[in-house]
């Protein structure tokens, strides 16, 4: 799919491009055409995953660990934006880029463990659904399950609309969210103090504060994120100018920022709230209550505490962020498909989110209601799992030499990115590790299979850690994948783009 540039006419997009009048657009109006794609996967730090580690943090610790969302939140912009300005500097997504840079055994190997990673993305979305509408409206959990697959598959139908409609779609969810779980919040009006003091100053105070902390953290990054944001940036239309770039790179990082911000907000609203009830006692007559909450907990303590309206609301909360989160990844995992099989749109919009959405159906049925936390905590240690095969590709193309155009990354950002990198990678490997030896020290299995496995899993451990190596010293050999040296206009990158569109024919 992706000719060399040269058989394309770049003298006359040249031409074309300097005989166009300079834009006369207000500022404003540019900025709200860029608008959109940060709050699409902005709505993956919102997912039911991360309303559980909020509920129980905020709980057991009270405010003491909001500094770890607060400068978590500052990590996850670096990273987003460098998949956003790989998207905006090729012309293409994370998925698109591994497909034509690596080996064929490599690459299909990447694209097998994102497709688990996006598998396991979706599961806490259908739990949390399926809880949501037990909530609202009684509806068994099966019943729940299959009607967030239907709504699933018609929601993605809007796409044949546009990427706008998404991402609108997308913006009202987030919206949904914040408003249900400010109004949580304003019903304990926990003290401001504490809470900016939590904010801005670091505490690990209490016995499970460091493992918690790190549980918090290990949940800011997902996989598919990457991919998704690179993908949507490529739909805007970029004018083939260096200003211009410099220009749309900048909207897009405004954007995220300002979606990330109210992320962080909901976030902190969240952990706020189970950690102002939590430490009345005079609001809380059994403290076990708080001792272990989940999704299904906190709706019956907040439906004994402040009534029947406030529990709704909560599933309110809880069945938007768990739709849209269905929603985003199964969207992320079209574009996945489309990259990494070189397929058109028309016929991957159809089979991808079958892969993605009928399989998390499928566990979440098999699993049930009681084992919601079980499920969540196990997608999110698949998730740390795979999280730095998405992370280490795009840091490589983002770093690599290749890259010589004005509006290429800083050479200070990518090494700060690489530097956070490795310290969520070495986290979420001591998360995946720590979790693999609570499991089997408190497993039922005879001692002697607990062995066997054990020694398996050391030479697995050691293929994983070769793989990252592998990724991580490889050089990146994509010249053509990128712009070159003498292009300083994005010329190529018109023409790549001008390509992409009349690939896609039958997909807006």
């Amino acid at each position: 799919m992706f000719n060399n540039s040269s058989q394309f006419n770049s003298t006359r997009l040249k031409d074309l491009c300097s005989s166009r009048p300079p834009s006369k657009t207000p500022t404003w109006k540019r900025f709200l055409a860029h608008a959109g794609p940060g709050f699409l996967i902005s709505l993956a730090y919102l997912d039911p995953s991360n309303v559980q580690t909020d509920l129980q943090a905020g709980s057991i610790h009270k405010y003491e660990l909001l500094w770890v969302l607060f400068f978590g939140f500052f990590l996850v912009l670096v990273i987003q934006s460098l998949a956003v300005k790989l998207g905006i500097i090729t012309g293409r997504n994370l998925a698109e880029m591994c497909m034509y840079e690596y080996p064929k055994y490599v690459k299909y190997g990447l694209w097998l463990l994102i497709e688990v990673g996006v598998i396991a993305a979706t599961i806490p979305g259908v739990l949390g659904t399926a809880l949501a509408y037990n909530i609202l409206l009684n509806i068994p959990f099966l019943a729940g399950v299959l009607i967030c697959g239907a709504s699933t598959f018609l929601l993605l139908g809007l796409q044949t609309y546009g990427v706008r409609k998404m991402e609108l779609i997308g913006v009202i969810f987030m919206l949904l969210i914040t408003v249900c779980f400010f109004i949580e919040l304003s019903s304990v009006n926990p003290p401001m103090g504490e809470v900016i003091e939590g904010l801005f100053i670091p505490r690990l105070r209490g016995v499970y504060a460091m493992s918690d902390a790190i549980a918090l953290f290990s949940v800011l990054i997902v996989p598919h994120n990457l991919f998704l944001h690179s993908s949507l940036v490529v739909s805007r239309k970029i004018s083939p100018s260096s200003k211009r770039f410099k220009d749309t790179s900048t909207f897009f990082l405004i954007e995220n920022a300002c979606a990330m911000l109210l992320v962080l907000l909901v976030n902190v609203a969240i952990v706020s709230t189970t950690g102002t009830i939590c430490a009345n006692t005079q609001l809380v007559d059994n403290i076990d209550a708080c001792s272990s909450l989940t999704l299904k907990s906190t709706s019956i303590l907040l439906k004994n505490m402040f009534g029947r309206s406030t529990s709704k609301i909560y599933g309110l909360a809880l069945l938007a962020s768990g739709q849209s989160n269905t929603v985003t990844t199964s969207y992320a995992g079209q574009y996945i498909m489309q990259g990494f099989s070189g397929m058109r749109k028309c016929i991957i919009f159809m089979i991808a989110p079958c892969f993605t959405v009928i399989p998390s159906l499928i566990i979440c049925s098999v699993g049930g209601a009681p084992n919601i936390r079980q499920l969540i905590n196990i997608s999110a240690i698949i998730l740390a799992f795979v999280l730095p095969f998405s992370l280490v590709p795009l840091l490589k193309f983002s770093s690599s030499c290749v890259v010589k155009v004005p509006y290429k990354n800083s050479n200070s950002i990518v090494k700060v990115a690489w530097i956070l990198s490795v310290v969520i990678m070495g986290i979420n490997i001591y998360f995946f590790c720590n979790s693999f030896i609570s499991c089997l020290v408190h497993s039922e299995l005879p001692r002697a299979v607990n062995a066997i496995i054990s020694i398996l899993v050391f030479p697995f451990m050691a293929a994983y850690i070769a793989a990252l190596i592998y990724l991580a010293f490889r050089k990146v050999n994509a010249a053509g994948l990128f712009p070159s040296v003498p292009v300083s206009n994005g010329t190529e990158v018109e023409a790549w783009r001008q390509e992409r569109i009349a690939d896609d024919i039958g997909v807006r």
